[in-house]
């Protein structure tokens, strides 16, 4: 038996490389899998190979209400229910700043994407959830929430906002027997931030602190399906660092 088995999850920004990790994670577990990004065609690949019955691939801007209601109510009517949100899309690039010198376009794009989305998605998932008699709701924040990251204003604020949502959700949802939490990730070498780690300093000064070296994405994963499972049942309300010692140190 899988450790997912009978589970229906919503894993937006299933394109990117921790998205498709949690999806070919999620799948192998035995849940079945709505996998959300704007892009159709990547949240397409994310799900390659999985039987039809088992996956869908939705294209969706978490940063639309009505995109964001959409999807659900197809989830919903695919597969009868939902158990499992994860909330992967997001990021930052390399417009981000010092907050005197972040343009404030990027300032708000960041926002909108990174914890508008994350606030859209559990907006119109809670309610299936509840539904559902409970399940998890997992957030992606990020390192820079937990610790000093200088040069990336937006980035901070926006998952310094989600693990302070991921609290007060953890709060409000556990009287209907829904966990809240979030992975805190470190330098995580997606193909994204491969491609960018020869021009960003700030990730090669960060080489000395990860003790156990870069993450991948599929330690992001194992750290979803246990989130996803009964076995965090007793967990809630909790920012989980998987981030190889980076803030420990």
């Amino acid at each position: 038996m899988g450790r997912l088995d009978g589970k229906v999850a919503f894993v937006t920004g299933a394109g990117g490389g921790i998205g498709r990790a949690i999806c070919e994670r999620f799948l192998a577990e035995g849940a079945r899998i709505a996998a959300i990004d704007i892009n159709p065609d990547v949240a397409g690949e994310a799900i390659a190979g999985a039987a039809h019955a088992d996956a869908m691939a939705l294209a969706c801007d978490v940063s639309s209400d009505d995109e964001v209601k959409e999807s659900i109510g197809r989830t919903v009517r695919s597969f009868g229910k939902v158990d499992v949100l994860c909330n992967i899309a997001g990021g930052s690039s390399l417009l981000d700043g010092p907050v005197t010198e972040v343009p404030l376009d990027e300032f708000w794009r960041t926002i909108k994407l990174d914890l508008f989305g994350t606030f859209l998605c559990c907006r119109h998932t809670i309610p299936e959830l509840i539904r559902a008699g409970g399940g998890s709701v997992i957030n992606l924040t990020s390192m820079a929430a937990v610790m000093a990251l200088p040069g990336r204003d937006s980035y901070t604020a926006a998952k310094g906002a989600v693990a302070s949502l991921t609290r007060s959700m953890a709060a409000e949802y556990a009287k209907h027997s829904i966990r809240v939490n979030a992975i805190a990730p470190s330098v995580t070498l997606t193909p994204r931030v491969k491609s960018r780690m020869e021009i960003n300093d700030a990730a090669q000064k960060l080489k000395s602190i990860h003790l156990l070296g870069f993450l991948e994405p599929m330690d992001i994963a194992h750290m979803g399906v246990y989130l996803a499972s009964d076995e965090s049942r007793r967990m809630t309300g909790q920012i989980l660092s998987v981030d190889s010692g980076a803030s420990a140190v």
